[in-house]
């Protein structure tokens, strides 16, 4: 097996040189996307820039306070994303706090859950395996929590005449909010169903896709792809059933009311 091919920065240039195209076409159709997609790509480089710099530092000092800091920061992250993702959130606190804890509850969760089986490597929270799989869950948990909490609280809001309905009929309010907690999590799950689905036929994945281009045998790579599309299907369900649960649990007070009034829609 070859080994892998080093890169230059020229190599990068041109292939970043493609979103160049990318605008001119924003630009000649006018999608209005040009700005958008500059700024997405110059914060895309300058935050994998720097996550090189960090990585390099963690790899060497193998501390596991400067793991955990580096994942609370991750996690933190995460959940920002998450919140600005949604087009209806909580006021306050919760708007970003369900979210990040849901996803922190599953990608610790599920990442402690690989190095303490699959992968062990010594010592078990080194940063060289545990930063990459808690990404890549976290990641992907992130997406799916995002759009379920979306979808839960749009389905809440348009059915709210229902489901108080339902409610006045003497309804429990897990009862009545079933169906908007059951479309939430299945539109949660289909990036990662879809993602499953379409592995090895449709695309390559983006690990199995380095590994063989840094000259890992391929069997060897398929290997580690199932083991992360497993532990990313995992972690992605446990964040959003806990966050759907969770959101619908805020949603109500003791008197098994409906509180849309915790609810804003982003303007």
């Amino acid at each position: 097996m070859t080994s892998y091919i080093s890169l230059g920065y020229m190599d990068v240039a041109l292939a970043g040189s493609l979103l160049c195209i990318n605008a001119a076409l924003s630009f000649a159709l006018n999608l209005g996307l040009s700005k958008r997609m500059f700024i997405a790509g110059t914060r895309m480089v300058v935050q994998l820039l720097l996550v090189g710099l960090v990585l390099k530092a963690l790899f060497v000092s193998v501390s596991p306070w400067m793991t955990a800091l580096a994942a609370v920061v991750m996690i933190g992250f995460a959940g920002y994303e998450a919140r600005a993702r949604q087009e209806k959130r909580f006021i306050g606190f919760w708007s970003w706090g369900l979210g990040a804890g849901s996803m922190a509850f599953a990608a610790l969760v599920v990442t402690i859950f690989a190095l303490s089986t699959a992968i062990r490597p010594e010592p078990w929270y080194h940063p060289q395996y545990a930063i990459p799989l808690l990404g890549m869950i976290l990641g992907n948990a992130m997406t799916g929590v995002a759009l379920g909490l979306e979808r839960f609280l749009s389905v809440t809001d348009r059915e709210r005449r229902a489901i108080e309905a339902r409610l006045l009929c003497g309804a429990t309010i897990q009862t009545a909010l079933q169906g908007p907690v059951r479309e939430a999590v299945r539109a949660g799950m289909i990036p990662i169903i879809n993602a499953m689905a379409s592995a090895g036929l449709v695309s390559l994945p983006g690990m199995m896709t380095g590994q063989i281009l840094a000259g890992v045998e391929p069997f060897e790579a398929v290997k580690y792809q199932l083991l992360i599309m497993f532990l990313i299907g995992g972690g992605t369900t446990l964040g959003l059933v806990v966050a759907v649960l969770g959101a619908s649990r805020l949603l109500t007070d003791d008197r098994h009311r409906l509180r849309l009034d915790r609810v804003y829609t982003q303007k």
